[in-house]
């Protein structure tokens, strides 16, 4: 019997729509409703439209209503760190900020004047970023509304749990997406109420955390009437689009890393355990919550949001560049004239990227693009020698030398990245699913609805499904010289001899 299965995957640039069947042996993906998702200014902050993004969901599963498939579940996976709530009448209060909003500015070291660094890092094992959902909070407290939101009777959902509210009523959170908000103590599997009271948070708000897989009710409302949907189920898969992704990467060796490529980079290895070790924190690696109680430990890089900025830009100059013509245009130019740290908290915020990117370039001293092509190089060269440190660093911290990449996600599309990335890492570079996040939201409510069982068998899934492509290193004797500039520019020891002093921590 073919099972029908939807999976709605959100961007911070666009969203899907995906109808996938599964026959027993492959997932055969079909993105019936693409749309295009951005934040805009909306009473003085950067906010998402959840109302626009829940229509288009909408005008995706119509046009599924109007195919032959009888749908058995639907789940959605998106974005980290962003949320809303609902008041104690289960509704929805207001569109949730974008965690690009200036008010995050400061917040982290105000936090860190509070609590420390250390204790910020060791009672939860994320990453440090100022776009955090526990910074976001501390800046929401700040102000008499906030305060208000998160009083007593108010429940906080993450942007694909409160989409999950609208489908069938349901009010928790999917634990790999708990794992992401620095809120939640990802070795004891609980909300860190302790660092929460001791940074001044309320914590009556937060919900009860459930496992990717869960069985959230039926689907209910508009359009669940047509007959498409008699019988379907919401099933929140790895809400986290990275968890769904890691789940559709084919990884068949254990010491492989994965770079799930889109307007983020993430970049990790799949681990049993979290690794909440002092080697960890110098890293500042993350330990986030995976599929079936793995771990993801990984590194947030910035990612294609740098080139999604400067397109955005040169649009509005007037200069209107596909990516295919930007790729194009930057293989013609000088390999690693200059270089650029893509974390750096200047180019967090939207705004003018190629102008931000000069600033960059002019401060430390290196040769100025002069053309657009010159300009993605420099970026897209710095994005693969960051994913290589990244990669020394999971090294080091794990003891574990990494054999390969798999790099999936609308990032893959970029050919170019993807070489740069093998010829930085010294490593092949298998590319593919474009679509991950969606093959793995699927493969997860075929989990719960019996079909599959283990990430073993889903991963075969995907190997049947959408076979990845290989891309081999090239031997270039400039490359470790490029990669001595680059850990020079963004001022970084070799990970190695640290992991060595403190392996005995783990």
């Amino acid at each position: 019997m073919t099972r029908n299965v939807v999976a709605v995957d959100l961007g911070a640039e666009s969203g899907r729509v995906v109808l996938a069947r599964y026959d027993g042996q492959r997932v055969d993906l079909d993105v019936v409703h693409r749309f295009a998702n951005a934040s805009r200014q909306s009473e003085g902050l950067l906010r998402w439209d959840l109302g626009g993004i829940w229509r288009e969901i909408r005008a995706g599963l119509r046009a599924i209503a109007r195919t032959d498939a009888v749908v058995d579940s639907i789940g959605v996976a998106g974005w980290g760190v962003d949320y809303g709530f609902l008041d104690a009448g289960g509704r929805i209060i207001d569109d949730p900020v974008a965690y690009r909003d200036g008010r995050i500015r400061g917040v982290l070291a105000e936090a860190e004047r509070r609590v420390g660094r250390d204790r910020l890092y060791r009672s939860t094992g994320i990453q440090l970023m100022e776009i955090n959902t526990v910074y976001q909070q501390l800046a929401e407290a700040r102000t008499a509304a906030g305060r208000q939101r998160q009083a007593a009777g108010c429940t906080m959902l993450f942007v694909p749990d409160l989409l999950h509210h609208l489908m069938c009523g349901s009010s928790v959170a999917e634990h790999t997406m708990a794992t992401t908000s620095g809120m939640y103590d990802v070795v004891g599997r609980r909300w860190a109420i302790d660092l929460l009271d001791d940074l001044g948070l309320p914590t009556a708000y937060l919900p009860d955390v459930v496992d990717a897989g869960t069985d959230l009710g039926a689907l209910q409302g508009d359009p669940a009437d047509a007959a498409a949907f008699r019988r379907t189920r919401v099933v929140a898969p790895g809400t986290h689009d990275t968890a769904s992704a890691v789940v559709g990467v084919p990884l068949a060796d254990p010491a492989a890393a994965y770079v799930s490529s889109g307007t983020w980079s993430l970049v990790g290895v799949e681990s049993a355990t979290p690794v909440v070790t002092d080697a960890a924190f110098a890293a500042n690696l993350t330990n986030e919550g995976g599929v079936y109680r793995t771990t993801r430990l990984l590194r947030n890089v910035m990612g294609l949001w740098l080139l999604q900025e400067c397109r955005r830009q040169w649009e509005r100059e007037g200069q209107a560049y596909d990516y295919p013509t930007l790729a194009r245009m930057a293989e013609a130019e000088t390999p690693a004239a200059s270089l650029v740290d893509p974390d750096v908290d200047e180019f967090v915020l939207p705004g003018d990227m190629p102008a931000r990117v000069r600033a960059h370039l002019s401060r430390t001293g290196q040769p100025i693009p002069e053309t657009p092509g010159a300009l993605v190089r420099c970026v897209l060269e710095s994005l693969a020698l960051r994913y290589r440190m990244v990669l020394d660093d999971l090294a080091a911290v794990t003891s574990a030398p990494v054999t390969g990449v798999h790099v999936v996600g609308g990032g893959s599309r970029n050919a170019l990245l993807n070489t740069l990335t093998a010829d930085a890492t010294g490593l092949p570079v298998r590319v593919g699913p474009v679509e991950a996040t969606a093959f793995g939201n699927v493969l997860v409510q075929l989990g719960t609805l019996g079909e599959l069982c283990g990430l073993a068998e889903m991963r075969e899934v995907v190997r049947v499904s959408d076979p990845p492509q290989v891309v081999e290193p090239r031997p270039d004797a400039a490359t470790d010289e490029r990669y001595a500039r680059f850990r020079a520019l963004v001022g970084r020891p070799d990970m190695s001899a640290l992991g060595a002093r403190l392996e005995g921590d783990r």
